[in-house]
């Protein structure tokens, strides 16, 4: 469900979609999300031309800056899931992966990346020629640092110097203040060097000075030298390397700008960093120093239906049709086709002739072929006329890699084509996989431009006409209405693993995310209605209120999501004590209580129904992909999806570790979901082992008559619970007096284990074996004893019966 701040744009004729625009980006000036797109819309004529054709590399701080600057940065190179398909994009093969990076080529992106608060846009001084083809760099870059006790003055000064030679080099400089601490020189190159040339040319230019002003200039990488100096840095030539855009903010504490500056403004001993109002005033009064430097090539190109297309594959390297312009016969029978498409993820794509071009969307649950269940359709960019014959291989590292195969063809009648909704039959081959005449309704379900969901539905073929003229405008098939999602789901469970199991030839089969340290929950939304169930299956909802809005976190009407709900301590990281605060309490004068000093957010990892349509039997990369489309990660208050760990099992153990995190889940890229089981799809590496057990008594303490000194534990056996030992650290005296008072209401006069040794038997006082509690401890002996366990807390969330032997 939307929340109530997002609103559907038209920018330069592209639909978006904006939320939370009063959101503060900048504390410390005020400066609002809503502050920050009209400056990108109001400098983005200026700011384009010099971003057009460039791999766009972004810092985003989607909770703002921080007050002094230090807010959470996300960075990011590849563009990602659920951007709009008209987002220019290219790829890059890096050595073990291919990125995909979007082209800032008009307001319309520029826009996007604003509301992902993308406040910093890096690009290189090369740009993409046709398809992924890296040209020659069209620019020449040195970035004048100043070291410790440096003023933005002296590196004007260092900017006057390199001027100098620049212009015997008979190359054009402009000046650009950075925003954050120096300055950027940029000159134009004609393009016919190399990157490695460039980078040559820049490293001597700066190693010259450095010779010449050996006091005010050093061109060392080393660090611990530049106090008092202007480091040139050269290596930003690079064609790895990026620099700030210019007319890009920065992500420090006040919204500064990378802002192109006259020769004169240089010279002027008021010189400062600008922030954005200041830039609009200039730009508007005096418009863009950087013009001179870019050439008559910065035109922006002719835009068709087959743009986006063309600008993810490239000639010579992919055997698909890339045709110079979209077709402009107009056919009698408009034709179809679907392809299966052996890629990454396999799925069918089902592609219907419209206005010149075949417009797309991929199936990856099949066509579907009973009318009582709908698939999901996820569009993509509209492709040629000529791809309705192609079959053949993708190359590896070609966008859409894989084998693609006709799975039927024929033409098509339309019943409608509208904005949310198309029904068309379709008359199939001879011999294709549709069997003959078949009719399909498709229909969005989620009107959100920048993530657009639709779903097929295939017509029982006698009630086909009746459904035309009576499914409703809005483009939703009344097969489609929202029922509530199931709440007798119940998560499903990991196995412990090792290192071992999930390394060598399989390694590429996992998926790794981190564990967190918390209570496991499924959280139940219908419209406006929120539930939560724990583990075993209880109603947990009156306990975290701080969820009853969790709707406005999701684009579905209806969902079930699997996640750990924790609470942060100070640094940012799972605090499994403070979360116990939060587990036994359930009165609304406690909770509220509790809540105001420990709030509670859900990480939030798997999707199983969306909108009624259960999603446990789709691969796990299939599921994560929805759950990013299902999660308003700009949006949300309270739910959140923490990135899946892009390495190997060992950089995951390491990352966690890094981050002070329980541990690693890892899961098979294919695996379903199996509600309610243990599988050893998903296995568990934690860093320390912990162990559930069962409190089945205490041992009196001499020091505190109201407390006790030890509980004495069980875990499951054979034939029932087992003696496990006793815990006696890890308590606070608090904690002591109000579990011993809890324990005398299960009170019992026998144990309730046989193999307690008369030693530990001897002053225990014993309870019914119903609290299920955690310890962590060093290792288990060969009588089932735990050494040297640690209390970590109650865990309400799981029943006796649910809980396993240590190490499973």
């Amino acid at each position: 469900m939307a929340s109530s701040q997002r609103q559907t744009v038209q920018v330069d004729g592209r639909k978006l979609q904006l939320s939370n625009l009063d959101k503060v980006l900048y504390p410390s000036t005020g400066t609002t999300k809503r502050d920050v797109l009209d400056y990108l819309g109001a400098i983005a004529p200026v700011m384009i031309p010099h971003c057009r054709g460039r791999a766009a590399t972004r810092k985003r701080w989607p909770n703002g800056v921080g007050e002094d600057g230090s807010g959470q940065m996300f960075f990011q190179k590849d563009i990602g899931e659920g951007a709009p398909d008209w987002v220019e994009v290219r790829s890059i093969q890096h050595s073990d992966h291919v990125n995909t990076y979007p082209l800032v080529n008009d307001r319309a992106t520029l826009t996007w990346l604003g509301q992902l608060a993308s406040l910093e846009i890096h690009v290189p001084q090369w740009r993409f020629g046709r398809g992924n083809e890296k040209l020659n760099p069209d620019r020449l870059v040195l970035d004048l640092d100043p070291g410790e006790g440096v003023t933005l003055r002296e590196c004007a000064d260092v900017a006057r110097l390199a001027r100098s030679i620049l212009h015997d080099m008979g190359l054009s400089v402009v000046p650009v203040t950075s925003g954050s601490k120096g300055i950027h020189l940029y000159a134009a190159l004609d393009g016919s060097q190399t990157s490695d040339q460039v980078s040559k040319v820049a490293r001597e230019l700066a190693r010259s000075l450095e010779a010449d002003y050996p006091d005010e200039i050093i061109s060392s990488m080393k660090r611990s030298a530049r106090a008092g100096k202007v480091f040139i840095d050269w290596s930003q030539n690079n064609a790895s390397k990026t620099t700030i855009a210019p007319y890009s903010l920065r992500g420090r504490s006040t919204p500064m700008v990378a802002a192109p500056r006259t020769w004169g403004e240089l010279a002027s001993p008021h010189l400062k960093h600008l922030d954005f109002r200041e830039v609009l005033k200039r730009v508007k009064r005096r418009g863009d120093p950087m013009a001179e430097i870019t050439g008559d090539d910065d035109e922006e190109p002719a835009r068709d239906r087959l743009t986006v297309y063309r600008s993810k594959r490239t000639q010579g390297k992919t055997p698909e049709p890339i045709p110079d312009a979209v077709a402009q016969r107009e056919s009698e029978k408009p034709s179809f086709v679907i392809q299966e498409h052996h890629a990454r993820r396999f799925h069918y794509d089902f592609r219907l002739e419209h206005e010149g071009v075949l417009v797309s969307w991929a199936l990856p649950k099949g066509v579907p072929t009973v009318p009582k269940r709908n698939h999901l359709a996820v569009p993509t960019e509209d492709h040629p006329l000529e791809y309705g014959s192609f079959e053949g291989r993708i190359p590896k590292g070609e966008y859409g890699a894989g084998v693609v195969e006709i799975w039927d063809s024929g033409t098509i009648d339309v019943d409608t084509w509208s904005d949310g909704k198309v029904v068309a039959t379709l008359h199939g081959s001879p011999g294709g996989g549709l069997g003959g005449e078949r009719t399909f309704a498709l229909f969005r379900t989620k009107d959100d431009p920048d993530k657009p969901q639709w779903m097929i539905h295939v017509m029982d073929e006698k009630k086909a006409q009746k459904h035309h003229a009576e499914s409703s405008s809005d483009g939703r098939s009344r097969s489609n209405t929202s029922r509530s999602p199931s709440r007798s789901l119940r998560p499903m469970l990991a196995t412990r693993g090792t290192v071992g199991e999930i390394s060598g030839p399989s390694a590429s089969e996992w998926a790794f995310e981190m564990k967190w340290d918390g209570m496991r929950a499924l959280i139940h939304i219908d419209g406006d209605d929120v539930r939560l169930t724990s583990r075993a299956g209880h109603d947990v909802t009156r306990s975290y209120p701080e969820f009853s809005d969790a709707s406005d976190d999701v684009d579905a009407d209806s969902c079930v999501l699997d996640a750990e709900l924790v609470a942060l301590d100070d640094s940012g990281r799972p605090d499994f004590g403070r979360m116990q605060q939060r587990m036994n309490v359930s009165k609304p004068r406690d909770v509220e209580r509790a809540r105001s000093r420990v709030p509670v957010i859900a990480m939030v990892f798997d999707v199983l129904d969306i909108n009624g349509n259960a999603t446990t039997s789709l691969p796990y990369v299939d599921r994560r992909e929805l759950l990013s489309e299902t999660i308003d990660e700009d949006a949300a208050r309270t739910l959140f999806v923490p990135p899946a760990f892009d390495g190997d099992i060992d950089a995951a153990i390491a990352a966690s570790h890094e981050r002070d995190l329980e541990g690693v889940m890892a899961k098979r890229r294919d695996s379903t979901y199996t509600p309610g089981a243990r599988s050893r799809e998903w296995l568990k590496l934690p860093h320390a082992e912990a162990s559930e057990v069962v409190v089945i008594g205490w041992r009196p303490s001499d020091a505190d008559p109201d407390g006790f000194a030890s509980l004495l534990l069980a875990i499951p056996g054979d034939d029932g619970l087992r003696y496990a030992g006793r815990v006696g650290t890890g308590f606070s005296t608090r904690d002591r007096r109000t579990i011993r008072s809890e324990l005398a209401k299960m009170a019992r006069k026998t144990p309730p284990v046989s193999d307690v040794p008369p030693a530990d038997a001897r002053d225990a006082h014993w309870v019914t074996p119903r609290r299920v509690a955690e310890v962590r401890y060093r290792e288990i002996t060969a009588d089932h004893r735990l050494r040297h366990p640690t209390w970590r807390g109650w865990r309400p969330d799981k029943e006796v019966d649910d809980i396993s032997p240590p190490g499973a």
